[in-house]
């Protein structure tokens, strides 16, 4: 499997009592795989991992896995703070036919580097399955540095690394840092933007994609800045990456993914609220991201 490409870390539909809508979450699979994407990754942020009960998770990839029916990778994210954990539900989303994990670093407890890499390298071991390493110290409260994901790109299925950490030196550093390993191995450890306003630049660097959250409200954009990269057609796929700007700026009035699953709420498509207490937004907020929506409407942005 390569990975590549515009994967989208799927919202993840609600019902009105916060129960996991799994009609709506095929609907939206589909309106992904149409708008292009290269793969399906269940459970980041935007999927709202940290709010989701294990059986509710194996419940959503058996649909998800059955919905893509091999036509896109389905990547899981199964990270939790704790290895035996990790362990265990990754060796659950594997039984579902899961192609790659998404691996998030421990957190609550600040963890040392040594700590990070021997979680994943037990991980590595006791999972048969391609791994991308899952970098967000916004959230986890831990930046993985460069050196360490040198050493993580040396362990045979451990294949990538997300890096949401808003940091382009840092990215860089991830690209620079497993050139060696990869000649070593004759393979591709391949480094993913985690970060939408990064994507070109990460592309121009060496990376090999991203895993965006604004997929989820605008498929087919996200995915023409790889397209048209791929293409040498820079000027447009430059056009496509400022294009998202106005959105992101309204990120500022709420948490970003409450403010993702407004928007495709708002374009009509009903994917129910984020679990409270992460599902508010200001009537500024909301006034900013209708007038942004439809700007972008007119736009033919989609």
């Amino acid at each position: 499997m390569k990975i590549e490409g515009i994967i989208t870390p799927i919202l993840t539909p609600m019902n009105s009592d916060e129960s996991v809508n799994y009609d709506k979450l095929e609907e939206f699979v589909e309106m992904q795989i149409e708008g292009g994407v290269h793969g399906i990754f269940c459970f980041g942020t935007n999927g709202e991992s940290y709010i989701l009960s294990d059986d509710e998770k194996l419940k959503i990839l058996e649909k998800v896995v059955k919905v893509t029916n091999k036509r896109v990778p389905v990547f899981a994210g199964t990270g939790q703070p704790g290895t035996l954990h990790t362990i265990e539900l990754s060796k659950k989303a594997k039984g579902l036919g899961v192609d790659a994990l998404s691996i998030i670093s421990p957190f609550f407890a600040a963890p040392s580097q040594d700590d990070i890499y021997n979680h994943y390298y037990r991980i590595a071991k006791e999972v048969d399955l391609p791994i991308i390493v899952y970098n967000i110290p916004a959230r986890t409260g831990t930046n993985i540095s460069p050196l360490t994901i040198k050493r993580l790109s040396e362990i045979e299925n451990i294949v990538g690394v997300k890096d949401s950490s808003g940091n382009f030196d840092n990215m860089l550093q991830y690209i620079e840092q497993t050139r060696e390993s990869n000649k070593k191995r004759n393979s591709d450890f391949v480094v993913l933007s985690g970060n939408d306003s990064l994507i070109l630049w990460c592309l121009y660097a060496g990376g090999a994609g991203a895993i965006s959250g604004v997929a989820n409200v605008y498929p087919r954009n996200m995915v023409s800045i790889y397209e048209n990269f791929i293409k040498k057609e820079t000027d447009k796929a430059k056009a496509a990456q400022d294009s998202i700007r106005s959105f992101r700026d309204v990120f500022k009035y709420g948490n970003p993914n409450t403010v993702v699953k407004t928007a495709v709420n708002l374009l009509g498509f009903d994917v129910g609220p984020c679990r409270s207490p992460f599902n508010s937004i200001s009537e500024e907020g909301i006034k900013q991201l209708k007038t942004v929506l439809e700007e972008n409407k007119n736009l033919n942005l989609n």
